[in-house]
């Protein structure tokens, strides 16, 4: 099962970019790198598969849609120049407490959870759509940003039932949990 999942993995594995940097003419290649590469981004939307998978059942799906709509909605306040306060403090929240949901391991009600990453989702996106006037194609822009989300939460789904499935005494999801957490707490320190 991990050769057939290898793949996905790898694709899961990039390194940390500055993300909010954006030259304009941009399109759909920069919309798919700004999560994929953003490290803050990255570890939030890998959380939010992560987390989908714990709860399981629907919210597999149900969770990462949630924070698609969501970060839509905030993407769409970001065109507008609708302001969100404190975006970046939100994103590097999210990543904290996120993590520490995971590292929690606590059944959450599905709307609840479906709430809980959409709040999240708001600052993701409207640090994405407050970009997106000064690049030349914004619809292409944000068709990447969504695909490349789709993708990490994809990567997360997939990391969370490998490290449910792995035979060991520890519980590998609620340790990324904490270590993704920690490094929330360490993005936030920067503010």
């Amino acid at each position: 099962m991990l050769k057939k999942l290898l793949p996905l993995l790898l694709l899961c594995w990039t390194a940390p970019a500055f993300s909010h940097e954006i030259t304009s003419g941009a399109g759909f290649v920069t919309g798919f790198n700004h999560p994929v590469l953003g490290f803050d981004h990255l570890l939030a939307m890998l959380s939010v598969g992560l987390l989908s998978t714990q709860l399981g059942g629907h919210a597999i799906w149900r969770v990462p849609l949630a924070f698609m709509a969501f970060m839509l909605v905030g993407g769409v306040l970001g065109v507008f120049a609708i302001a969100v306060p404190f975006v970046e403090i939100g994103i590097a929240l999210s990543v904290l407490l996120l993590g520490g949901a995971i590292a929690l391991d606590k059944r959450i009600p599905l709307y609840a959870a479906m709430a809980f990453v959409g709040l999240f989702a708001i600052f993701h996106g409207h640090a994405h759509g407050a970009e997106m006037p000064e690049l030349a194609s914004p619809v292409l822009y944000a068709l990447g940003f969504l695909s490349g989300t789709a993708v990490i939460h994809i990567c997360g789904v997939a990391l969370g039932f490998i490290m449910q499935n792995i035979n060991v005494k520890w519980p590998l999801t609620r340790i990324a949990g904490v270590a993704i957490a920690a490094t929330g707490g360490y993005l936030l320190m920067g503010f």
